[in-house]
């Protein structure tokens, strides 16, 4: 079975108008995405907010006519909007595994690599987490995660215990296992991320040693090492809870901070830690510290 894909760059403004005329034609589903490189950050609850400019694509049936189709568009939209319109044809493929093909095992620090399953790895005291990309946040393969995986891999963690705040899918937690961690704690307010930390963790073998906590589970035991790559508003509101949760003279790792956001959340911190300069990867921030009141 083929598919009819439809791709249309509007001002924000159209977006309402052009939603409802792609699903009058007869649209299976229409999404949003930044046609330029806006990036939206730390929304508020219940906000919704587009990008300026955004990249409206329609999924359609492969029996459609695209020429019917298009003309009816035309119909209904100005000359300088229909003249942004392409049509593509999508063939039948089994999208999971084609959009697996993508990613490959990635390496953080000295021995430790991220695999999607199956994928082999050339390194004889590899340190090895299998991780599919799936719904849950953390692959590897942004900033803020591979800075957090490079510290692992740096860090003494044998029989130390570990609290992963935010888990999303597990990696972090999964990763501090592999590399020594006596037990580690993963909580997420997402049901989606505790069952993808779980199925992650049986995965990889580590499942009898990672504790899962979600929507309304609370941790009442500190750890020597927490993390947290969250976003830099949710970071500076828990400070204080998240300070409770680190053992004298244990370590904090916090992440999904932008460079302009560093001073802030560090600022949030020193009242119970000597915060380290941060380390910065394309933009993004990791900082540590450590609990020293």
């Amino acid at each position: 079975m083929s598919w009819l894909q439809l791709h249309l760059t509007i001002d924000k403004k159209l977006a309402p108008q052009i939603e409802q005329l792609f699903e009058d034609a007869g649209a299976l589903s229409v999404t949003f995405a930044d046609a330029g490189d806006e990036p939206i950050l730390e929304l508020g609850p219940g906000e919704t907010r587009l990008w300026s400019q955004i990249r409206a694509t329609a999924l359609f049936p492969g029996d459609q006519d695209p020429d019917s189709l298009r003309a009816g568009l035309a119909r209904a939209l100005n000359a300088d909007i229909c003249r942004q319109l392409t049509l593509e044809i999508l063939e039948d493929q089994e999208w999971e595994r084609s959009w697996l093909d993508h990613f490959h095992p990635m390496r953080f620090g000295r021995r430790l690599w991220v695999r999607p399953n199956g994928q082999a790895i050339d390194q004889t005291d590899a340190l090895v987490v299998d991780l599919d990309p799936g719904l849950a946040f953390g692959t590897g393969t942004h900033p803020t995660t591979a800075l957090c995986l490079e510290w692992l891999d740096g860090a003494a963690l044998t029989d130390r215990s570990i609290i992963d705040f935010g888990c999303g899918s597990g990696i972090l937690a999964i990763a501090a296992l592999k590399l020594g961690a006596r037990i580690a704690f993963g909580a997420d307010h997402d049901p989606q991320a505790i069952l993808a930390s779980r199925d992650n963790a049986m995965k990889n073998g580590v499942s009898e040693r990672l504790e899962l906590y979600g929507p309304g589970d609370a941790i009442r035991e500190p750890a020597d090492i927490l993390l947290a790559n969250i976003l830099s508003g949710t970071l500076i509101t828990l400070a204080e809870t998240l300070a409770e949760l680190v053992k004298p003279g244990g370590d904090l790792l916090l992440s999904g901070i932008l460079a302009h956001q560093a001073e802030e959340v560090s600022n949030a911190f020193k009242p119970w830690f000597r915060m380290d300069p941060p380390r910065e990867h394309d933009e993004w921030i990791l900082l540590h510290g450590l609990r020293v009141r």
